[in-house]
């Protein structure tokens, strides 16, 4: 999912999310303070306070306004007159995007500090993962068509794309090399679904 930037017209809650949302794509929650985004925007750190009255509360709105981004991909992509298996292209481009834009995925960062995060951020992200239900559904309804060919349940096929495209982002983030991750997720749901990865 491409991030959104801001016009230089956007109020200040929606430039302070903005930001810190690229921060925590690229240096985790824990590698970022209210200063550094305070600096970024040419405000005072006060002003952040008022709007987000501590850290944990910025991560909670962060970790919703991208969920809500997220589902509304995934709503875009079921209403195409696609083939599951396009619709499951679709997906692994979501996460295409956003590693293009050399971030990660921003719950995946999070989830990699998971111990650390307050409770109702790691519940947040917890949930971010429901679209598990998604991918489920698209893999049932593919294997219905007969253009999906799964060798488990659609429950667990679901689970490993979902974390092979999280790990694979990982990796190729740290060779600096989307292709790397382009080529996991296409042999990821060749392997998942039986079909032969389109490339």
């Amino acid at each position: 999912m491409a991030p959104i930037d801001a016009p230089p017209t956007a109020d200040t809650r929606t430039r302070i999310l903005d930001v810190a949302e690229r921060l925590v794509q690229t240096r985790g929650f824990n590698g970022f303070s209210y200063a550094d985004v305070a600096a970024e925007l040419g405000i005072a750190t006060p002003s952040l306070h008022y709007h987000f009255a501590t850290k944990a509360d910025l991560g909670e709105a962060l970790i919703r306004r991208y969920a809500a981004r997220f589902a509304a991909a995934l709503v875009s992509i079921a209403d195409r007159p696609d083939d599951s298996r396009r619709m499951l292209d679709a997906y692994v481009a979501l996460y295409t995007d956003v590693l293009r834009d050399q971030r990660m995925c921003l719950c995946g960062m999070l989830a990699a500090e998971y111990p650390t995060l307050p409770a109702p951020m790691r519940t947040a992200v917890t949930a971010f993962y429901d679209n598990e239900a998604w991918l489920e559904q698209v893999l049932d309804a593919g294997r219905e068509q007969g253009v999906l060919r799964l060798t488990g349940p659609s429950d667990e096929a679901a689970r490993i794309i979902v974390g092979g495209l999280e790990g694979a982002m990982l990796v190729a983030r740290s060779h600096g090399d989307p292709v790397r991750f382009e080529t996991a997720a296409g042999r990821l749901l060749a392997d998942v679904t039986g079909v032969a990865s389109q490339g």
